[in-house]
Order: C-alpha cells, then sequence, then structure tokens
C-alpha cells in the first residue's frame, strides 16, 4: 500500500522531499500536486517505472503522450532541439505556470522516447514538485490522473485520490486540494503556435 505524506505548498519540509526523490529514485511511481490537477509521476531515467505508468493509463509507453516536468528552462536543451527567440520568450512569459509546451524533441530522450519528434515540457508553479525535481537532479515523466469519466473530487481532494489509488502507486502527497482543470496544451513544435487545449492557463500569452 501507497505511503501518504502531507506537504505544505509554502514551505516543503526538506525531509519529505528528500523521502519522496528516494521514492522516484527506487523506481516507485508517485502522485503530487501540481498547479493544475494532480499529477502521477516517476524519474524519466527509470525504464521499469515507465513501464508501470504506461500500463496504468492503458497506453503503449512508446506511443504515450507524457510530459517531462522540468525545475526550470535550464533542462529544455537537455531534451529539446534549439529554439528560435520568439519561442523562447513565449515561454519565458509562461513559465512556470499551468501549461504544456510541446516542442521539437532532440537526440537525447530517453531510449522509450527515441521515436518521438516532440515533448512536452511543464514547469508548474507548484513548489512541492519543483522542489522534488530540483532535489532528484532531472525531469520527472507526468501525466495527469484525471479521468474524464471519474467522479471530480477524486482529482482535487487528496485523501479520495489516495484511497482510489494506494494499491497502484508507491507514494501519495497530500499538497491541499487540487484543482480540476488541466493545463493548456501549446504546441511551438513547428513555426507556428498552436492551442491544443486550452485549460488553466492564458492563451494571450502567445
Amino acid at each position: 500500500m501507497a505511503e501518504f505524506i502531507k506537504i505544505y505548498p509554502d514551505k516543503p519540509s526538506e525531509a519529505a522531499i528528500a523521502k519522496v526523490v528516494k521514492v522516484l529514485q527506487n523506481g516507485g511511481l508517485v502522485i503530487y500536486p501540481t498547479d493544475t490537477v494532480y499529477g502521477l509521476g516517476c524519474d524519466i531515467t527509470n525504464s521499469r517505472a515507465l513501464e508501470k505508468i504506461a500500463k496504468i493509463k492503458g497506453v503503449k509507453l512508446e506511443k504515450a503522450n507524457f510530459s517531462f516536468i522540468c525545475h526550470d528552462l535550464s533542462n529544455l536543451s537537455d531534451y529539446v532541439r534549439q529554439i528560435d527567440t520568439a519561442t523562447f520568450k513565449i515561454l519565458k512569459r509562461a513559465l512556470p505556470g499551468p501549461y504544456t509546451f510541446i516542442l521539437p524533441g532532440n537526440n537525447n530522450l530517453p531510449k522509450e522516447f527515441k521515436k518521438k519528434t516532440t515533448v512536452g515540457i511543464r514547469v508548474p508553479d507548484n513548489n512541492i514538485i519543483l522542489e522534488i525535481v530540483r532535489q532528484l537532479g532531472n525531469p520527472v515523466v507526468s501525466t495527469s490522473i484525471r479521468d474524464e469519466d471519474d467522479v471530480i473530487e477524486y482529482t482535487t481532494d487528496p485523501e479520495l485520490i489516495f484511497e482510489k489509488w494506494q494499491n497502484l502507486v508507491d507514494l501519495v502527497i497530500d499538497g491541499g486540494y487540487g484543482d480540476n482543470v488541466g493545463s493548456t496544451i501549446i504546441d511551438l513544435s513547428e513555426h507556428e503556435a498552436v492551442v491544443v487545449r486550452e485549460g488553466k492557463g492564458n492563451i494571450d500569452i502567445l
């Protein structure tokens, strides 16, 4: 059964963050708060953990559209091809914030995603997940736990999330009530910005 720990977003406890990081390093799956809905994630470098998430979501790993949660834009060059100044300015304006940006992937993508030409990048405005990623030292692969058929409270109430997911994951973080609106997805992989999904993030940043 999963562990359930409380972390306060205003001042995340060092010890609690270290505990989460250890779970991720050991190949565990973690549910954590973001600036939108709660997310399910694992260490980007752990193949077995990636397979587990794909299985839970019912998708083939190489076809999965998971996003990468980065601590800040300095992680970009690890996985993203060089982008132009206009694109970078949009990212600077929007992040950290409730957006997922689809960007052109480079050759350093983890082997599970080598066939993909693009990558979804997230830098959420949430201290808990940003601190986890910072201490982990590399991005977390993320997917939302939002289920269109689900009772809406599951996405917002950490206790209900724990109840539902406790046998599927290794740790659930209670970071307070989440939102029930997903991130705004914007495709910047081509010359024109394309809004794929309007969510919590305002598209006026374009």
